[in-house]
């Protein structure tokens, strides 16, 4: 399993809005072949900055099936209007799981 790790900064007094275009986008990954999970969380500290957590079966399933099709389009048109900048994407695995 590999997890992308994406920060996003939308811009100022948009975070309602972005929240629900987010929402109203997880179907769209729910149904992306290798989609495993997906969570949105929001910085504290900084309200303008989210992350997004998308859990892919195989770093493919993001960057080769996921990012080529329409959903990806779907998802950029319903999210991308939000956006301060181009989001910073990573992946991730995970090494050790000391606890929860």
């Amino acid at each position: 399993m590999v997890t992308e790790v994406a920060l996003i900064a939308i811009r100022p007094g948009e975070g309602p809005a972005f929240e629900a275009a987010v929402a109203q986008a997880a179907p769209v990954f729910r149904a992306a072949r290798g989609c495993l999970g997906m969570s949105l969380e929001r910085t504290v500290e900084q309200p303008e900055l989210y992350r997004l957590v998308v859990r892919w079966a195989t770093l493919e399933d993001h960057t080769v099936h996921f990012r080529g099709s329409e959903g990806f389009q779907q998802w950029r048109a319903l999210a991308g209007p939000y956006f301060a900048s181009a989001p910073e994407v990573r992946h991730v695995v995970e090494i050790s799981r000391y606890f929860g």
